[in-house]
């Protein structure tokens, strides 16, 4: 006897994942399953009448990747996905746990294109969305318009509260519409092209810094086109000078080959504070480190940056934290986490009962790496190689220091003391053995807590930071004992 399980709306990932667990543990194979969507303007539709699953008497585990595949499948338009994903789930709830490493498998191979599809709208929708000032009653609002290939809108729309949540804006699709007050994402439903005003100040701008950047030496129009695809173009309004910039390339290569050649001046370096005195570190093993430190060259961060941030504390403190790479401030005072990152630290700490000043702080990058922008210096990630420079510096931190604990603050950090990329979602607030009996433990970065777009998540996050510190506190506490 067939199943039939009808689905709110098209990425109903709960509902979907709450039937397919309920029906697997019924034992309800794939073919006798009938999975749809519920029509938005089906006015005839009782929902006393749709067939439910009921509320699984179990559970089971799956793998995480095949976890993550289905959320990213889930948003393709493509109707035969949720049996597709249920089959996936079937067949690694009876025992093929490494299924998805069967890459020439059908099923597999079908959720990986799909995948991959709904990847790449994601990537196009990120990359032109553009947005037209519309003046309201309440205030301004950008409004955009896109026509995703796939149901992307939901999974997107955090991306741009992220990107623009200082603006009041709106993207509209054919199929769904999101908005953003400045407080809270909402959703509605889709509409149609019509509605963005064609008048636009920003498409003036748009036009002038595309180009800007148009480098006609460089222009091959096929890779141009699979990038940036013409179905786009509407919708972009600096793709109105494109034909223009193709039709003058030639004359303006030659122009460039014919002009003198100009050596651009060298950009003006952040003039450098005083060496610190490390006075603050007592005379040990690791002061003599940190003046050794002073001096490296390991790698090309020190050329740009004031100087060498050390870390500090006592030589036998029983609690290391370790950070990412020192801030603006940070590298002005050749100390760690004294910048608004070290303020919300400190705050934090004396929430959870620590004293900052029986601890070691450390980062795992020891110069500042930025970007200049005019007289402002802009935080940017370390990379592999920057870890690695730096890891000399670290191990010899943490092999005298010795820590019976050590809080990893943030994925670079995680990742140089671990050896390895590391998810915090994942990894957050579990106690990680260490040799020697040592333990960490991952949480967030205090930088985080300073980007977060509203109040409401600045202190639900904040709140569990503190929770992560007292943790730590507790591992300390047991490792006494």
């Amino acid at each position: 006897m067939s199943r039939s399980v009808i689905l709110p709306h098209e990425v109903d990932w709960g509902g979907w994942r709450s039937a397919a667990r309920a029906l697997a543990l019924e034992g309800v194979p794939p073919e006798d399953v009938v999975w749809s969507v519920r029509a938005p303007d089906d006015l005839f539709a009782d929902a006393s009448e749709e067939p439910a699953a009921a509320p699984p008497a179990g559970t089971f585990n799956v793998p995480r990747a095949l976890v993550d595949l289905a959320q990213t499948v889930i948003q393709a338009r493509e109707p035969a996905r949720f049996a597709l994903l249920y089959q996936l789930l079937w067949r690694a709830h009876a025992g093929e746990r490494h299924l998805l490493e069967q890459v020439t498998d059908p099923d597999v191979q079908r959720a990986n294109r799909l995948a991959q599809a709904v990847r790449r709208d994601t990537h196009k929708m990120r990359a032109f969305v553009r947005f037209r000032e519309v003046a309201e009653p309440e205030g301004t609002r950008y409004v955009a318009w896109f026509e995703p290939d796939n149901y992307i809108v939901e999974a997107n729309a955090a991306f741009f509260v992220r990107r623009f949540a200082t603006m009041v804006w709106s993207i509209l699709t054919p199929y769904r519409s999101a908005h953003w007050n400045g407080e809270e994402l909402s959703f509605t439903a889709g509409a149609a092209r019509a509605d963005i005003p064609d008048d636009d100040r920003l498409e003036a701008y748009w036009r002038a810094y595309f180009s800007s950047i148009f480098n006609p030496a460089r222009l091959k129009i096929g890779a141009m086109t699979s990038e940036m695809p013409r179905k786009y173009w509407r919708n972009l309004p600096e793709a109105a000078a494109i034909p223009e910039l193709i039709r003058g390339a030639a004359a303006r290569v030659s122009t460039m080959v014919e002009a003198p050649t100009i050596s651009p001046a060298k950009p003006a370096r952040i003039p450098d504070a005083a060496p610190p005195t490390l006075d603050h570190l007592p005379d040990t093993k690791l002061r003599r480190a940190a003046i050794e430190a002073a001096s490296c060259r390991a790698c090309p961060l020190w050329e740009p940056a004031t100087q060498t941030v050390f870390g500090e504390g006592p030589a036998d403190a029983r609690l290391m934290f370790v950070g990412e790479q020192p801030g603006d401030q940070e590298d002005l005072a050749g100390r760690p986490f004294v910048g608004p990152a070290g303020k919300m630290f400190d705050t934090a700490l004396a929430e959870a009962g620590i004293d900052r000043a029986a601890a070691y702080v450390t980062n795992s990058v020891k110069h500042f790496k930025f970007e200049p922008r005019g007289k402002r210096r802009i935080h940017a990630k370390p990379d592999a190689g920057d870890i690695a420079a730096c890891k000399f510096w670290l191990d010899l931190e943490q092999q005298e220091v010795q820590p019976a604990v050590t809080v990893l603050l943030g994925a670079t950090a995680a990742r140089a003391v671990l050896g390895r990329v590391v998810t915090i979602s994942r990894e957050r607030s579990r106690p990680i053995a260490l040799t020697g009996n040592r333990q960490a433990l991952v949480t967030v970065h205090p930088s985080y807590l300073l980007r977060l777009p509203d109040e409401a998540s600045r202190q639900r996050e904040y709140a569990a930071f503190v929770a992560d510190l007292r943790q730590a506190m507790t591992l300390l506490d047991s490792s006494a004992s």
